[in-house]
Order: C-alpha cells, then sequence, then structure tokens
C-alpha cells in the first residue's frame, strides 16, 4: 500500500501537469476547516468512511444553534466538521437547512487570519459589514470546553465566502486529537463571475483558488491513507 505521503505527492503532480494551478494555492493557507453538512449525523461519519476508510469521531453539540458534529483531521491545522441537526435541541433553528438535505454536501468553510480584533479593524476600514467577534464553544465528549471567536460577513456570497475564526490559546486545535488518515488535495470556491469574486477575495485577503462555474459551488478534494480521493462539492 501506498504511503499517505507517497500518495499525496504522486496525486499532486497529476494536478500540476493537466494544468488546474491558478495564482492561487490549491489549498488555502488559511483554511481552518470544511464543514460537511448531513441530515443525519450518523450517516453523515458513515458517507465520509465509506469514501475514505476512516470514520470521523463524535466531536460534541452547539448549544442553542441546534446542532451536532464529528471531526476529522486533514493535517496541518486543518479537519474536516460534518455538520448535523442534534435531536436533543427541538425547535432550533435549521442553520444551513441541515434537515432537508437529501445526501451530505459543503455548507460553508472557516477561515484563520490571526487576531480577529485586527482583522475586524481592517474589515471596517474597507467598508465591510459583519458581525463579531462574536464568541463560542462547544462541550467535548470527554467533557472538555472548546472556545473560540468568530467573525461573519453580512454577505458571505451565500456561503462561497469564509467565516473567520480564532481558537482560544487554552483551547486545543480539533485536527490535533481528530481521526487522522486523510489529507486535503484541493479546495476552491467558483462562481459565474469568477472575477468579482476573486476580487473580493483580495480585498478581503483570502488566498482561496477562484475558479469559474455555472453555478456557485464549494469544492474539496480529500484523499486518504487508502490511497482513495473523496470529492465534496456543494
Amino acid at each position: 500500500m501506498l504511503s499517505l505521503r507517497l500518495f499525496l505527492a504522486l496525486v499532486g503532480a497529476a494536478f500540476a501537469s493537466s494544468g488546474l494551478s491558478s495564482g492561487a494555492p490549491d489549498v488555502p493557507a488559511m483554511l481552518d476547516h470544511i464543514l460537511l453538512g448531513s441530515s443525519d449525523l450518523d450517516g453523515g461519519i458513515a458517507f465520509v468512511r465509506e469514501h475514505t476508510g476512516v470514520s470521523p469521531a463524535p466531536g460534541g453539540v452547539h448549544p442553542g444553534r441546534g446542532t451536532r458534529n464529528a471531526l476529522l483531521s486533514l493535517g496541518g491545522r486543518r479537519y474536516l466538521e460534518i455538520i448535523a441537526p442534534d435531536p436533543a435541541q427541538p425547535g432550533s433553528p435549521d442553520i444551513y437547512g441541515l434537515k432537508k438535505l437529501a445526501k451530505p454536501r459543503l455548507v460553508g468553510w472557516a477561515a484563520h487570519t490571526g487576531d480577529l480584533g485586527t482583522f475586524a479593524a481592517r474589515l471596517r476600514g474597507a467598508g465591510i459589514a459583519f458581525d463579531g467577534p462574536t464568541p463560542g464553544e462547544r462541550r467535548r465528549p470527554d467533557g472538555g470546553i472548546l472556545r473560540w471567536k468568530t467573525i461573519n460577513l453580512h454577505d458571505d456570497q451565500a456561503g462561497l465566502l469564509p467565516f473567520f475564526i480564532e481558537w482560544s490559546a487554552d483551547t486545543v486545535h480539533p485536527s490535533a486529537d481528530a481521526p487522522p488518515g486523510c489529507e486535503v488535495l484541493l479546495f476552491e470556491i467558483s462562481a459565474p463571475d469568477d472575477g468579482e469574486l476573486r476580487r473580493k477575495c483580495t480585498v478581503l485577503g483570502v488566498d482561496v483558488r477562484v475558479a469559474h462555474g455555472d453555478t456557485p459551488r464549494l469544492l474539496a478534494r480529500i484523499a486518504s491513507l487508502n490511497a482513495r480521493i473523496m470529492t465534496l462539492a456543494s
């Protein structure tokens, strides 16, 4: 069996020779995590396990938001978050329209920009409307508490643009102890007006690949230790 490192090197060379390379990296340096929405958490876990051979681990619940999650490390302080409705929080708002999903799909992504106070000042200077920094927390299955702050853009282009996260200094990043064995090969966003989308990314300082597409879309390709490639899209 190929090692994951060798497999990634071979696939990366294939991408380069196919002309997929652009001005932005295949994986944004600021990528923190990718959100895979599912109407049912167990179903989302089974979907990822089927396509990678690696089983994500339950991560906990989001009190007041009506969701729970499972996590899979993608290496390099990056992870995949499977997010689904929490049956124990009936009547909560249906964030991301998860309850209506017929199958798992990408619903958003998070980027890290360093100090969010500094980033917020930059956004104000550019006249970009946003909410935050807003504190958040989640209790892990082992009882530990994860804490963070986020900034959410008023106009995130229907999820094409990320929300921005800063983890508390006393919090272990979820990628550190989520199940390993996978790495992200490619993450990009696309839209019919890719030029305007690219301009907005430049203003925000978001180093993501922007492609032309008939419809707005998030796209991720994830490689596993079992020499499989899982393609996820919105």
